[in-house]
């Protein structure tokens, strides 16, 4: 059987059943784009570790389908977890002989660089979001005092916000997709993983503000465009690199509002074990190793206090 023709009928039979629709979606666009393209020709049993290695390595060095520049580490490792599962359900449906994806040489990722916004540029930030009258910027405002994912933020709902108890409730996300039809659209699901689905305690500086996005809003959602419209994903992520350039601010994607939360919280004081719950990880481990080493300057002037206070 031609690898092809096995990778849809894997998509529409195996994934779609067992996954979320966006993780379908996120399989079915990473088939057509990278894996149909320079695999599909090859029966199954013709996809050797060699064969497999090189399409790896072609990845590396030109796999972006828009630039021919090649891909990172994380969408090269996305693409191989496709392509070993596909090729392992084959093999556990017998139609080839052997597994051997699993021999496949996986690049290194690099550890992403965890970017925040300064003191001063949160305090331009907030001044601009306050005094400006674009109400799909408000959500700016929500990131920097809860630490909600771009995704988790646009698929928020006023019946998830609680003004009286002061929370907000996580249990949905959404992602841009295609539909059935290769329609780009807006999916709304479950969130990241279990432990994304949270209750957080707004911030006594946040409640009048939603008190005021409340009154104008003409929509169910919290955040949207200018006549109540839902939001895409990456439309508010190009807002918002716009109002940042606006701003005279370096650009930082959106993802910095979510880090500059978790930094500030730990500047204050906030315990990580808190902080981990509130951002939705899965433990503590992972709020650790990702903002706890940013901390160095503040640990530094801390301990440089209680040095004086020992002199």
């Amino acid at each position: 059987m031609k690898y092809e023709n096995w990778l849809n009928e894997w998509l529409d039979n195996c994934v779609r059943l067992s996954v979320k629709r966006r993780t379908y979606v996120r399989y079915k666009e990473l088939v057509h784009d990278h894996i149909a393209v320079k695999l599909g020709n090859y029966e199954l049993g013709e996809l050797s570790p060699l064969v497999l290695q090189r399409f790896v390595r072609e990845l590396v060095q030109s796999g972006n389908c828009r630039t021919g520049r090649g891909l990172a580490a994380s969408s090269v490792n996305g693409i191989i977890t496709v392509v070993q599962n596909s090729l392992k359900a084959a093999f556990s449906f017998g139609l080839s002989g052997e597994y051997v994806a699993d021999r496949i040489s996986r690049p290194k990722p690099r550890e992403k660089e965890i970017t925040c916004f300064t003191a001063s540029e949160q305090k331009i930030l907030e001044n601009a979001v306050r005094c400006g009258t674009k109400t799909k910027m408000y959500g700016i405002m929500i990131c920097l005092y809860t630490g909600l994912r771009i995704g988790e933020l646009l698929a928020l709902t006023w019946n998830d916000v609680d003004l009286k108890g002061g929370t907000l409730s996580v249990n949905k996300t959404c992602c841009d997709g295609k539909d059935d039809n290769g329609k780009f659209t807006r999916l709304v699901g479950t969130p990241k993983t279990a432990s994304s689905n949270r209750i957080i305690p707004m911030p006594r500086q946040l409640t009048p503000f939603l008190h005021e996005m409340k009154k104008r809003s003409v929509s169910e959602n919290v955040v949207t465009g200018m006549y109540g419209q839902t939001v895409s994903v990456r439309a508010y992520q190009r807002s918002f690199a716009s109002f940042l350039k606006r701003l005279h601010i370096a650009h930082k994607g959106f993802h910095a509002l979510r880090h500059t939360f978790a930094s500030r919280a730990l500047e204050c004081g906030m315990d990580v074990k808190t902080l981990s719950e509130i951002l939705g990880h899965k433990n503590a481990t992972i709020t650790l190793n990702r903002y706890v080493h940013t901390q160095t300057d503040h640990k530094r002037e801390m301990m440089n206090r209680v040095g004086r206070l020992m002199t």
